[in-house]
Protein backbone atom coordinates (compact mmCIF):
# COMPACT_ATOMS: atom_id res chain seq x y z
CA UNK A 1 0.00 0.00 0.00
CA UNK A 2 1.34 3.49 -1.20
CA UNK A 3 0.72 5.81 2.05
CA UNK A 4 1.57 8.96 0.03
CA UNK A 5 -0.84 8.32 -2.98
CA UNK A 6 -3.58 10.94 -3.71
CA UNK A 7 -6.72 10.12 -2.49
CA UNK A 8 -9.49 9.37 -5.59
CA UNK A 9 -13.01 10.94 -5.61
CA UNK A 10 -13.99 6.51 -5.97
CA UNK A 11 -12.26 6.26 -3.08
CA UNK A 12 -13.76 8.81 -1.33
CA UNK A 13 -17.38 8.47 -2.05
CA UNK A 14 -17.00 4.88 -0.64
CA UNK A 15 -15.55 6.03 2.64
CA UNK A 16 -18.29 8.71 2.89
CA UNK A 17 -20.89 6.34 2.49
CA UNK A 18 -18.67 4.69 5.79
CA UNK A 19 -19.02 7.90 7.52
CA UNK A 20 -22.91 7.54 7.69
CA UNK A 21 -22.74 3.78 8.44
CA UNK A 22 -21.26 3.97 12.38
CA UNK A 23 -21.04 6.45 14.96
CA UNK A 24 -18.57 9.18 14.45
CA UNK A 25 -17.36 8.16 18.39
CA UNK A 26 -16.70 4.58 17.29
CA UNK A 27 -14.43 4.91 14.72
CA UNK A 28 -11.37 3.77 14.88
CA UNK A 29 -8.51 1.93 12.99
CA UNK A 30 -9.74 -1.34 14.74
CA UNK A 31 -13.20 -0.81 13.90
CA UNK A 32 -14.33 -4.08 11.45
CA UNK A 33 -16.12 -1.92 9.02
CA UNK A 34 -13.35 0.53 8.30
CA UNK A 35 -10.81 -2.35 7.99
CA UNK A 36 -13.22 -4.07 5.86
CA UNK A 37 -13.19 -0.57 3.83
CA UNK A 38 -9.33 -0.37 4.20
CA UNK A 39 -8.79 -3.90 2.65
CA UNK A 40 -11.12 -3.51 -0.12
CA UNK A 41 -9.54 0.11 -1.59
CA UNK A 42 -6.35 -0.67 -0.61
CA UNK A 43 -5.84 1.62 2.02
CA UNK A 44 -4.54 1.33 5.64
CA UNK A 45 -7.59 1.14 8.33
CA UNK A 46 -5.79 4.06 9.78
CA UNK A 47 -5.99 6.30 6.50
CA UNK A 48 -9.52 5.29 6.65
CA UNK A 49 -10.13 6.59 10.14
CA UNK A 50 -8.72 9.32 9.41
CA UNK A 51 -10.75 10.02 6.31
CA UNK A 52 -13.51 9.79 8.13
CA UNK A 53 -12.47 12.26 10.52
CA UNK A 54 -12.09 14.47 7.71
CA UNK A 55 -15.60 14.75 6.67
CA UNK A 56 -16.49 15.05 10.23
CA UNK A 57 -15.35 19.10 10.15
CA UNK A 58 -18.07 19.80 7.81
CA UNK A 59 -21.04 17.91 10.12
CA UNK A 60 -22.95 20.84 11.31
CA UNK A 61 -24.76 18.50 14.40
CA UNK A 62 -21.11 17.49 15.86
CA UNK A 63 -20.21 20.80 15.48
CA UNK A 64 -23.12 21.73 17.58
CA UNK A 65 -22.48 19.66 20.30
CA UNK A 66 -18.45 21.08 20.22
CA UNK A 67 -17.20 17.64 18.74
CA UNK A 68 -14.50 18.64 15.78
CA UNK A 69 -13.50 16.52 13.05
CA UNK A 70 -9.54 16.43 12.11
CA UNK A 71 -8.41 19.69 10.19
CA UNK A 72 -6.12 18.69 7.82
CA UNK A 73 -8.36 17.36 4.93
CA UNK A 74 -8.66 18.26 1.38
CA UNK A 75 -10.42 19.94 -1.19
CA UNK A 76 -11.92 16.86 -2.35
CA UNK A 77 -13.12 15.91 0.78
CA UNK A 78 -15.36 19.27 0.40
CA UNK A 79 -16.49 18.30 -3.07
CA UNK A 80 -17.66 14.98 -1.70
CA UNK A 81 -19.39 16.34 1.11
CA UNK A 82 -21.05 19.19 -0.87
CA UNK A 83 -22.30 16.82 -3.96
CA UNK A 84 -23.55 14.33 -1.55
CA UNK A 85 -24.38 15.66 1.81
CA UNK A 86 -28.16 15.55 0.42
CA UNK A 87 -27.88 13.34 -2.53
CA UNK A 88 -28.10 10.24 0.09
CA UNK A 89 -29.72 7.56 -2.31
CA UNK A 90 -26.76 8.28 -5.05
CA UNK A 91 -24.24 7.99 -2.13
CA UNK A 92 -25.18 4.67 -0.89
CA UNK A 93 -25.98 3.22 -4.59
CA UNK A 94 -22.51 4.89 -6.47
CA UNK A 95 -20.75 3.62 -3.37
CA UNK A 96 -21.68 -0.20 -3.70
CA UNK A 97 -20.86 0.28 -7.17
CA UNK A 98 -17.78 0.84 -6.72
CA UNK A 99 -17.08 -1.51 -4.25
CA UNK A 100 -18.01 -3.92 -6.81
CA UNK A 101 -15.49 -2.55 -8.95
CA UNK A 102 -12.81 -2.53 -6.08
CA UNK A 103 -13.52 -6.17 -5.50
CA UNK A 104 -13.37 -7.40 -9.68
CA UNK A 105 -10.23 -5.73 -10.26
CA UNK A 106 -9.06 -7.82 -6.87
CA UNK A 107 -11.04 -11.30 -7.43
CA UNK A 108 -8.48 -13.62 -6.75
CA UNK A 109 -8.00 -11.95 -3.09
CA UNK A 110 -10.18 -13.85 -0.78
CA UNK A 111 -9.53 -10.65 1.28
CA UNK A 112 -11.84 -8.38 -1.04
CA UNK A 113 -14.94 -10.14 -1.24
CA UNK A 114 -17.95 -8.09 0.92
CA UNK A 115 -19.76 -10.39 3.14
CA UNK A 116 -23.04 -11.34 1.93
CA UNK A 117 -22.95 -9.27 -1.37
CA UNK A 118 -21.44 -11.62 -4.01
CA UNK A 119 -23.80 -15.23 -4.06
CA UNK A 120 -21.25 -17.97 -4.12
CA UNK A 121 -20.16 -18.95 -7.39
CA UNK A 122 -20.99 -15.92 -9.13
CA UNK A 123 -18.39 -13.64 -10.15
CA UNK A 124 -21.34 -10.91 -11.23
CA UNK A 125 -22.73 -9.09 -8.19
CA UNK A 126 -26.56 -8.13 -8.87
CA UNK A 127 -27.50 -5.10 -7.44
CA UNK A 128 -31.17 -3.42 -6.50
CA UNK A 129 -31.25 -0.36 -6.09
CA UNK A 130 -34.18 -0.18 -3.89
CA UNK A 131 -32.23 -3.02 -1.25
CA UNK A 132 -29.11 -1.01 -1.19
CA UNK A 133 -31.13 2.39 -0.01
CA UNK A 134 -32.61 0.58 2.50
CA UNK A 135 -30.01 -0.94 4.03
CA UNK A 136 -28.07 2.36 3.60
CA UNK A 137 -31.01 3.96 5.57
CA UNK A 138 -31.10 1.59 8.49
CA UNK A 139 -27.08 1.20 9.12
CA UNK A 140 -26.69 5.68 8.85
CA UNK A 141 -30.27 5.77 11.67
CA UNK A 142 -29.15 3.16 13.50
CA UNK A 143 -25.49 4.40 13.64
CA UNK A 144 -26.51 8.12 14.18
CA UNK A 145 -28.26 7.02 17.63
CA UNK A 146 -25.34 4.77 18.12
CA UNK A 147 -27.52 1.55 18.59
CA UNK A 148 -30.25 3.05 21.00
CA UNK A 149 -34.11 3.71 20.40
CA UNK A 150 -34.61 7.79 21.13
CA UNK A 151 -37.29 6.83 23.11
CA UNK A 152 -35.93 4.45 25.63
CA UNK A 153 -32.36 3.92 25.30
CA UNK A 154 -33.00 0.36 24.56
CA UNK A 155 -29.56 -0.88 22.95
CA UNK A 156 -30.80 -4.62 21.21
CA UNK A 157 -30.31 -3.78 17.40
CA UNK A 158 -32.65 -6.57 16.92
CA UNK A 159 -35.36 -4.70 17.98
CA UNK A 160 -34.44 -1.75 16.27
CA UNK A 161 -36.35 0.25 13.55
CA UNK A 162 -34.98 2.82 11.09
CA UNK A 163 -38.36 4.61 11.51
CA UNK A 164 -39.55 7.04 8.84
CA UNK A 165 -40.71 10.58 10.32
CA UNK A 166 -42.80 11.52 7.21
CA UNK A 167 -44.35 8.13 5.81
CA UNK A 168 -42.49 5.97 3.62
CA UNK A 169 -45.32 6.07 1.20
CA UNK A 170 -46.00 9.68 1.37
CA UNK A 171 -42.38 10.60 0.71
CA UNK A 172 -40.58 11.25 -2.09
CA UNK A 173 -37.05 8.44 -3.53
CA UNK A 174 -35.07 11.48 -1.48
CA UNK A 175 -37.20 11.59 1.52
CA UNK A 176 -37.27 7.62 1.72
CA UNK A 177 -32.76 7.70 2.09
CA UNK A 178 -32.78 10.56 3.92
CA UNK A 179 -31.90 10.16 7.61
CA UNK A 180 -33.20 13.12 8.57
CA UNK A 181 -36.32 11.55 7.91
CA UNK A 182 -36.00 8.88 9.96
CA UNK A 183 -35.94 8.03 14.15
CA UNK A 184 -34.51 4.55 15.65
CA UNK A 185 -37.19 3.12 17.53
CA UNK A 186 -37.97 -0.40 18.65
CA UNK A 187 -40.40 -2.19 17.59
CA UNK A 188 -43.44 -1.63 19.52
CA UNK A 189 -42.61 2.57 19.63
CA UNK A 190 -41.83 2.17 16.26
CA UNK A 191 -45.70 0.82 15.25
CA UNK A 192 -47.34 3.23 18.30
CA UNK A 193 -45.65 6.19 16.15
CA UNK A 194 -46.54 5.23 12.82
CA UNK A 195 -50.28 4.27 14.16
CA UNK A 196 -50.25 8.06 15.38
CA UNK A 197 -50.55 6.86 19.09
CA UNK A 198 -47.51 8.70 19.66
CA UNK A 199 -45.81 11.72 18.13
CA UNK A 200 -43.05 14.21 18.58
CA UNK A 201 -43.09 18.06 17.97
CA UNK A 202 -40.50 20.08 16.78
CA UNK A 203 -38.58 20.52 19.64
CA UNK A 204 -38.21 16.87 20.15
CA UNK A 205 -40.91 16.54 23.25
CA UNK A 206 -42.94 13.27 22.69
CA UNK A 207 -46.78 13.49 23.23
CA UNK A 208 -49.05 10.78 23.98
CA UNK A 209 -52.28 10.51 22.41
CA UNK A 210 -55.50 9.78 24.65
CA UNK A 211 -56.76 7.66 21.97
CA UNK A 212 -54.13 5.09 23.35
CA UNK A 213 -56.10 2.24 25.90
CA UNK A 214 -54.96 -0.66 28.06
CA UNK A 215 -57.87 -2.65 27.77
CA UNK A 216 -56.39 -5.27 30.18
CA UNK A 217 -54.65 -3.70 32.62
CA UNK A 218 -54.35 -0.01 33.24
CA UNK A 219 -50.30 -0.06 34.04
CA UNK A 220 -49.04 -0.81 30.54
CA UNK A 221 -49.70 2.39 29.23
CA UNK A 222 -48.54 4.13 32.04
CA UNK A 223 -45.27 1.93 31.62
CA UNK A 224 -44.38 1.94 28.47
CA UNK A 225 -45.71 5.20 27.30
CA UNK A 226 -47.12 7.95 29.30
CA UNK A 227 -44.20 7.69 31.64
CA UNK A 228 -42.59 10.05 28.12
CA UNK A 229 -45.39 12.44 28.14
CA UNK A 230 -43.24 15.42 27.30
CA UNK A 231 -39.75 14.38 27.63
CA UNK A 232 -37.23 14.81 24.95
CA UNK A 233 -36.14 12.44 22.91
CA UNK A 234 -32.72 11.03 22.98
CA UNK A 235 -30.63 13.16 19.84
CA UNK A 236 -28.67 11.63 17.61
CA UNK A 237 -24.74 12.38 17.15
CA UNK A 238 -25.17 13.08 13.04
CA UNK A 239 -28.43 13.47 11.15
CA UNK A 240 -30.49 15.69 13.46
CA UNK A 241 -33.94 14.88 12.25
CA UNK A 242 -35.39 17.34 9.97
CA UNK A 243 -38.15 19.97 11.75
CA UNK A 244 -40.10 19.88 7.90
CA UNK A 245 -40.63 16.43 8.01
Amino acid sequence: MNKNRLWTREEEIIVFDLYCKIPFNKSSKTHPKIIEIANIIKRTPSAVNMKIGNFGRFDPVLKNKNISGLTNGSKLDEEIWNEFNNNWSELSYQSELLKKNFINDNKNNETFKLQGKIPKGKEKLVLSKARINQNFYREAILASYNNHCCITGLATPQLLIASHIKPWNKSTDDEKTNPRNGLCLNALHDKAFDKGFITIDTNFKIHVSDNIRDIYDGNIVEKYFNCYENKEIILPEKFLPDKVF
